[in-house]
């Protein structure tokens, strides 16, 4: 696993609650594209398939940003990755039918 990925779980996935709204995020097919801003990671949605996820720091004096480390991950990969973190710490898993890549409507 990608070690951005898999920083980003460890920092970002470690409450039911903060998995849940990640996991709404990722796997809405009504978002085609926008951000989930987490305590230190954003996750970008580029598509409704892509993926990337940064860290970015925000400067309080200036009001500027800093992106650092970012990665791309497919929408997949990324449920696959979130979910298996999640079950590791014994949170309520959503499943992975409906939100696989195979249904996505290609409009």
């Amino acid at each position: 696993m990608n070690d951005i990925i898999a920083e980003f779980l460890e920092e970002e996935v470690i409450y039911q609650e903060w998995y849940d709204a990640i996991y709404n995020f990722i796997a809405d097919q009504n978002i085609r594209a926008g951000e989930y801003e987490g305590n230190i990671f954003v996750i970008k949605k580029m598509d409704r398939l892509n993926f990337i996820i940064f860290k970015e720091y925000t400067f309080r004096d200036s009001g500027s940003k800093e992106i650092h480390r970012a990665t791309n991950i497919f929408r997949k990969d990324l449920l696959k990755a979130v979910n298996s973190h999640a079950s590791a710490q014994g949170f309520t898993v959503r499943g992975y039918g409906e939100e696989s890549n195979d249904v996505i409507t290609p409009w």
